[in-house]
């Protein structure tokens, strides 16, 4: 069976966000935009290239990770290991030992969920808070050098006696949003419990009330832009224009018809940290995802490397980018061909079939 035929709609829509992911992964936490040109300039061409996979190098010209610290408290909860002589130094990249083509903790962690809700037809909230804390803690699991906030408050607060449906914290970033893709693809977009079993299991990390409203207006922008089985098939213009739509009448909210018109002389970067932050905090970073899918729907390529290439938080911006290109686009073969997560994202799906 080929690639095309293969992929489902809500499962191309989890892919596009892997997509996003990687293509973000090496120029990832790029505040400085001149910076990211200079130390991946092959990424400027990317918009038209059929693989704007880059793998990351040292150093990183704009890493902050010298100003982070985290003392497990005891080494068995201790999710750095073999990476946490790193933490602290200058110039180290988040994400230095992964290979163009592969994802990030995150999204690793959204692919495992997509896995075990597959095979079990169902999403059970105990079960995946046990698959989490032992790949966290499997040696070797992942290759980040980076292990974001809300990880690290999850184990702090588990080694503390808290069971682990309560280690959760009220973390306000954009990073919460990651696993949503997975869920619509593994329970189908309309599926009759969606909406709660997405706030449910964001809320077991995410307790932010924006975050968790931002994961469901991304389920309801996602249930509408992803099309039909019984619905005649849409011209790309057609779905280019329900993913329009869908952005504007789910995230009124958060971005207008007002506000994307004062913005269209901007360019991607003016707009993604220029007018809106490019960090990962929720209350612009998932503004700025929305209007940046809303600019390039119908263009998957050219919208996930300009998230890219807009720096900042690109990687977790990528859930959201990446997520609704792919909901009225299809990705391109070629880069689902070379993101290294395709064939187990595939083989989940085959299972479950």
């Amino acid at each position: 069976m080929s690639i095309e035929t293969a992929v489902d709609p809500a499962t191309q829509a989890f892919l596009g966000s892997l997509v996003a992911d990687a293509v973000a992964m090496p120029v990832h936490w790029y505040y400085d935009q001149a910076s990211l040109d200079g130390d991946y300039p092959q990424l400027a061409a990317a918009a038209v290239s059929d693989s704007p996979y880059l793998a990351p190098h040292n150093p990183h010209s704009g890493s902050i990770l010298w100003r982070s610290h985290w003392t497990p408290p005891s080494p068995a909860f201790d999710i750095l290991r073999e990476q946490a002589r790193f933490w602290g130094q200058r110039g180290v990249h988040y994400h230095q030992f992964l290979a163009a083509g592969e994802n990030t903790l995150n999204f690793r962690l959204a692919t495992e969920l997509l896995e075990l809700v597959r095979r079990d037809r169902e999403y059970d909230a105990a079960k995946w808070l046990d698959r989490y804390v032992a790949v966290m803690l499997e040696p070797g699991w992942h290759r980040d050098t980076y292990v974001e906030e809300y990880h690290r408050h999850f184990f702090t607060n588990l080694a503390a006696g808290r069971k682990p449906v309560n280690c959760g914290v009220r973390d306000v970033h954009i990073g919460g949003l990651v696993p949503v893709p997975a869920l619509v693809a593994a329970l189908g977009p309309r599926h009759h419990d969606l909406r709660e079993i997405v706030r449910l299991h964001v809320s077991l990390t995410h307790k932010d009330p924006d975050v968790l409203t931002a994961a469901d207006v991304l389920v309801k922008i996602l249930a509408d832009a992803l099309p039909r089985r019984e619905a005649p098939a849409r011209s790309p213009d057609a779905s280019a224009a329900a993913l329009r739509e869908a952005i504007l009448e789910h995230g009124h909210d958060w971005i207008s018809a007002a506000k994307l018109s004062a913005w269209e002389g901007l360019s991607d970067r003016q707009l993604v940290g220029g007018k809106l932050s490019s960090a990962c905090y929720i209350d612009e970073a998932f503004p700025a995802s929305l209007a940046l899918a809303y600019r390039h729907a119908g263009d998957f390529t050219a919208g996930v490397v300009a998230n890219a290439r807009c720096g900042g938080d690109n990687c977790h911006r990528g859930a959201v980018v990446g997520s609704l290109l792919a909901a009225a686009a299809s990705v391109p073969v070629p880069l689902l061909a070379r993101l290294q997560a395709f064939a187990r994202v595939e083989a989940s799906r085959a299972r479950q079939a």
